[in-house]
């Protein structure tokens, strides 16, 4: 059993090395000057971090990059006889200093960044979108599962709909409300007509439909559809049971929000379930007011359907 399981782990440590091998090739990292500019690796790590903190510590680099102390005090000190840096003392420790790139070390860090966007950038459009979402979903996993500096972290991203998101939408809904409410054959029909209106008579102009994606992972929907010349409405909203809890509702309702007034339109109204409790609340904290209740029965059981409106 011993030397079954060695020869395995093994031959894991080689798809493992592999693996960086061809990553690392893939992104350009083998080049003695990162991106043939003339910084290394580290260095273009650490320029990196200062861009995106106004004020911080040489330790607090060094612990976000992994880095050796003194190694990185001797990338800092060549930065600051160039000009790319900044040290002042800490109001709070003296001992620290707190760095800040000047604007020539802005400067030079700007076609580096300008052209890792290009590579990355390059990358996902080789792909189709299936793929590029799945590409970002597994990196992801890598992260979480080797334990990162950023472990718990999660991308949200909302982006706007393309081809096949409605069929994802229609299909989440039915099967979401039918394990959760029982909902069934009717509430499938009233989904597909749905759906299919909104097709049908899209007007970009007016109109538009989110797709909030969390680590590259389809999650969430909400639509803004025309009910009249002043008034929008808002339809399909939608966040999957695992993303519950981090405020993608509140934002995708948000994104809505700010699309129909910027649209024109002059309120804004939704139709849903007094069962709804936490997409009602969403509701409320963004400013809807409930308008109208009434009992029906159209999706097969017993319940009480809310309007709800905003004025824009």
């Amino acid at each position: 059993m011993t030397v079954r399981s060695d020869h395995e782990l093994a031959r894991r440590v080689d798809a493992l090395r592999a693996f960086n091998r061809f990553y690392t090739r893939r992104i350009g990292v083998l080049e003695e000057r990162h991106l043939q500019s003339p910084f290394s690796l580290a260095e273009a790590r650490v320029l990196y971090e200062l861009s995106q903190r106004k004020k911080c510590t040489a330790t607090d680099v060094g612990r976000e990059l992994g880095l050796d102390l003194g190694y990185l005090s001797r990338i800092l000190r060549r930065f600051e006889r160039k000009g790319l840096i900044t040290r002042k003392a800490s109001a709070t420790d003296a001992r620290q200093s707190l760095l800040q790139l000047t604007p020539k070390g802005r400067e030079a860090f700007a076609p580096l960044n300008a052209k890792s966007q290009d590579i990355m950038r390059s990358i996902l459009q080789s792909l189709a979108p299936d793929d590029q979402s799945h590409l970002l979903a597994s990196m992801q996993s890598i992260r979480e599962i080797l334990g990162g500096s950023d472990r718990g972290k999660r991308v949200l991203t909302l982006r706007t709909h393309r081809y096949g998101d409605m069929a994802w939408i229609v299909a989440h809904q039915i099967d979401i409300y039918e394990r959760e409410y029982g909902w069934r054959e009717r509430f499938e029909y009233l989904m597909l007509r749905i759906a299919a209106d909104i097709l049908e008579n899209f007007d970009p102009k007016r109109e538009h439909i989110w797709i909030a994606e969390l680590d590259g992972k389809r999650v969430g929907s909400a639509c803004v559809v025309a009910e009249s010349k002043s008034v929008a409405r808002l339809r399909l909203l939608l966040v999957e049971p695992e993303a519950r809890g981090l405020g993608i509702g509140r934002k995708l309702v948000g994104q809505c929000i700010e699309f129909a007034r910027a649209a024109g339109y002059r309120s804004m109204i939704l139709w849903t379930q007094d069962v709804l409790q936490a997409a009602r609340a969403n509701y409320e904290k963004a400013g809807f007011r409930l308008t109208r209740r009434k009992k029906h029965r159209d999706f097969g059981v017993p319940l009480t359907g809310e309007t709800w409106e905003i004025k824009l």
